[in-house]
């Protein structure tokens, strides 16, 4: 994983530089791309030596239904000729990381058993940005094992107050 990290630095370096004036934008169709180029048989389809590369260019920008900028479509067809599309899903997460540093936030994942409305949301992310001390880019992805509450995970920080874990805390202090 090391080596996949190493791979994508400098591309997601140079891409980061070319586009500090629509950060968003450029995020936006990188994730876009990265969820595209995860898919392991695209990843096999790319890496047949009998497909050109123009046609991995199309079927990836395609899939993946975003309008790519002129620079959007440069960086595509230079990793695809590079033979590095494996690697994008890591650049878009080294890209979101140095655009998380330069605005001074974080990305948070909130884990609820139920689904989120959006002005909760808006409620539990005041809380959380005085519990964390930053602004946080929140996504919620539901959870029904939790069977309620919350698990909020920013980087390596996790804050538990599901009922699960409470659970989890009272079998440890009952068996103690």
């Amino acid at each position: 994983m090391a080596e996949l990290a190493t791979i994508a630095r400098p591309y997601a370096e140079a891409l980061f530089e070319a586009s500090t004036d629509d950060l968003n934008g450029t995020s936006q169709w990188l994730d876009a791309l990265a969820a595209v180029a995860g898919n392991a048989q695209l990843l096999q389809f790319a890496d047949n030596p009998k497909v050109p590369s123009q046609q991995v260019f199309d079927v990836v920008s395609d899939v993946a239904r975003v309008q790519l900028p002129p620079h959007g479509q440069n960086f595509l067809r230079t990793v695809i000729a590079n033979g590095r599309l494996a690697a994008l899903p890591e650049v878009a997460h080294q890209f979101r990381e140095m655009k998380n540093a330069r605005s001074g936030a974080s990305d948070a994942i909130v884990y609820s058993a139920f689904p989120v409305a959006a002005d909760q949301l808006g409620a539990v992310a005041q809380v959380l940005e005085k519990r964390f001390g930053r602004k946080l880019n929140l996504s919620v992805q539901e959870d029904p094992s939790l069977i309620g509450g919350i698990r909020v995970v920013v980087g390596d920080e996790v804050l538990d107050t599901s009922v699960k874990a409470r659970l989890e805390q009272m079998k440890v202090a009952l068996t103690a």
